[in-house]
């Protein structure tokens, strides 16, 4: 097939058996790639009620049409799995070059069964694939052993791998590729961990069959030249993601202390301009990136080279723990990707924690004699140490903030700050009903890079609660995840404006197929309602009340910042959700309707 692989590596840990099979190309017509793929061989291949962390459960890891062409930003590539954070589906995307070196070794996917009886990692060299023996690198970090693996096997291969967090099962471990890039989000590194699965080696020196070179290269070419004139492109490349933290703070959605306020009183120390002055040493992109959002930095005042903060790190780890100077957080962010853990939720937990310590609910001798407090950087550290080890308090941390709340009772559940089990990423929104209900019907959870609305509700005004809104997070639900199962980035269009229009014309000239964006479009809806089918399969009563915000959201007003006083009403929040399942054409508890499976074509796979 022109633009794919054409095959699919299945690894069996518990037997070591290694298989090759076609892609379906009835699957590639239906499903695209990426999260397309992870969600259809998630679905149909993981039995109903499978462990988390036991054998029946699959790790799924695809590329899409786009992988390794001649694209913007086609660096993208999907985990997907049965989440130990949720329960239910989790998907994590993460860049870097890793997905264009699987296409070159002929592969779309990868689907992992079983447990190994001792630690392995997987060695893919075109066609070449083994099980290796791992022992010797059990224990060790994220980075380490990707500096270690590249020694071994030369610097051709691209590398995932996981780090202590992943070996002792914490909830919400990650996937490291790239020295810092990271499948990040509900707990797809506990996976690999539970698996003993250490790192996934490729190298791959195959071409990828396209159906029009000469189109691709001139359309490829338009749509570098695009980006490259974008008025943003400077800032972009500039700041990267780090240029948001001034912005999320002057508009009041920068979450601090829990999600309690929309700013830090001085957030100086956070924002991009001081980031880049005081640690960036360079820029870094993935693979095809003609706007390098990476920026690798050395603290100083802790000796250390990390990729980041991001601005996601900064909000959670700094914002939420309320610190204040970068090079803390650039630590934080360091000893995270060593020990590989998503920075989203750690920095969550721990926010939860100290406000628990706060009001009494936890103690010193809980934390082991430990004073939980804001602002305090050794406080941070000495909980991602104890969570990545699962020491003492660490224990209950490493289950997420929805478990450590319903183990600790009083009234903590009212301040976990998740969604059907995920801690929440870094946007606060009491008063942005756009992008809280982009939070409420996330398909993994609380995560915004499938819907980032809040510009919307600043567009249009904040206290409005609209058809519009409803239908611009359905929208963006649909476009922003279509990009995980093309392989691409997202960015260049989100934060360049470079027109979508681009994107059909260069996957015809990938793959043959002619596809409007409507078509493709469908595709994504597709892939959402199956994506919630599986909610529903796999959690008993799933329903309405699994998109309920944190009650801080309803119950109590902002504390600080540009949206001092605001809170959601619980009428606004039903509101929301009654247009959100009426114009999907799921019934009124969230449930897609059979009308509407069938005209999806799900109606078979779902039976």
């Amino acid at each position: 097939m022109n633009g794919y692989g054409g095959r699919i590596l299945r690894v069996n840990l518990t037997t070591g058996q290694i298989t090759k099979e076609p892609t379906p190309p009835d699957v590639a017509e239906k499903f695209l790639g990426g999260r397309g793929f992870g969600i259809y061989f998630l679905y149909t291949e993981v039995p109903k009620g499978a462990d988390p962390l036991g054998p029946e459960n699959k790790l799924i890891v695809s590329s899409g049409p786009l992988s390794g062409t001649l694209t913007p930003g086609a660096g993208k590539m999907d985990f997907t799995t049965k989440s130990p954070l949720t329960g239910g589906y989790a998907s994590a995307s993460v860049g870097g070059h890793l997905t264009a070196e699987l296409k070159y070794a002929g592969y779309d996917s990868i689907i992992i069964e079983g447990i190994s009886p001792k630690p392995v990692y997987l060695y893919i060299n075109d066609d070449e694939v083994e099980l290796r023996d791992a022992s010797d690198l059990w224990g060790k970090g994220s980075i380490t052993v990707e500096t270690e693996l590249k020694k071994r096997l030369g610097e051709e291969f691209q590398i995932a791998t996981i780090g202590p967090a992943g070996e002792n099962l914490v909830k919400y471990a990650c996937i490291t590729h790239d020295f810092g890039r990271q499948a990040g989000r509900g707990g797809v590194g506990t996976v690999m961990g539970a698996k003993k699965l250490k790192a996934i080696a490729v190298h791959g020196t195959r071409d990828i069959p396209v159906a029009d070179p000469q189109a691709l290269l001139r359309l490829g070419t338009e749509a570098y030249k695009a980006c490259k004139a974008s008025g943003a492109f400077e800032a972009w490349v500039r700041y990267g993601t780090s240029g948001v933290t001034v912005w999320s703070n002057e508009v009041g959605a920068f979450p601090v202390r829990n999600f309690q306020a929309g700013a830090l009183e001085d957030y100086s120390g956070l924002s991009g301009e001081t980031m880049r002055e005081r640690i960036v040493v360079t820029d870094k992109g993935c693979f095809g990136c003609p706007s390098p959002c990476g920026k690798y930095s050395h603290s100083k005042k802790y000796n250390i080279y990390v990729e980041g903060p991001e601005y996601e790190t900064t909000a959670l780890i700094g914002g939420d723990c309320a610190l204040l100077d970068i090079e803390d957080v650039a630590y934080a962010n360091w000893l995270c990707d060593e020990l590989g853990i998503d920075s989203i939720s750690a920095g969550n937990v721990i926010a939860f924690a100290i406000e628990c310590f706060e009001k009494g609910i936890l103690t010193r001798e809980d934390t082991g004699g430990l004073e939980l407090r804001w602002s305090d950087p050794q406080v941070v550290f000495a909980l991602l140490e104890k969570i990545a080890r699962r020491e003492g308090i660490g224990n209950l941390l490493a289950e997420g903030v929805k478990y450590a709340s319903q183990q600790l009772g009083e009234n903590s559940w009212e301040f976990a700050i998740h969604v059907k089990g995920m801690e929440m990423s870094g946007y606060e929104c009491h008063n942005a009903p756009a992008m809280l209900l982009s939070y409420m019907t996330c398909d993994v959870g609380a995560h915004h890079n499938r819907s980032w609305a809040i510009t919307y509700d600043l567009q249009v005004g904040r206290d409005l609660v609209t058809p519009d809104k409803v239908e611009r997070v359905i929208y963006l639900q649909h476009v922003r995840p279509l990009f995980d199962c093309l392989g691409a980035c997202r960015l260049q269009w989100v934060e360049l404006s470079i027109d979508l229009g681009l994107y059909p014309p260069i996957l015809k000239a990938i793959t043959g197929i002619d596809r409007s964006w409507e078509d493709l479009l469908k595709i994504s809806e597709r892939v959402w309602n199956l994506t919630r089918m599986y909610w529903v399969r796999e959690i008993e009563g799933f329903g309405r009340e699994w998109d309920y915000p944190p009650p801080r959201f309803y119950k109590e007003p902002v504390t600080y910042g540009p949206t001092k006083g605001k809170k959601m009403s619980w009428e606004d929040i039903q509101k929301l959700l009654d247009m959100y399942y009426e114009k999907r054409g799921w019934d009124k508890n969230g449930i897609p309707t059979r009308e509407k499976l069938e005209e999806l074509g799900l109606a078979e796979i779902i039976g």
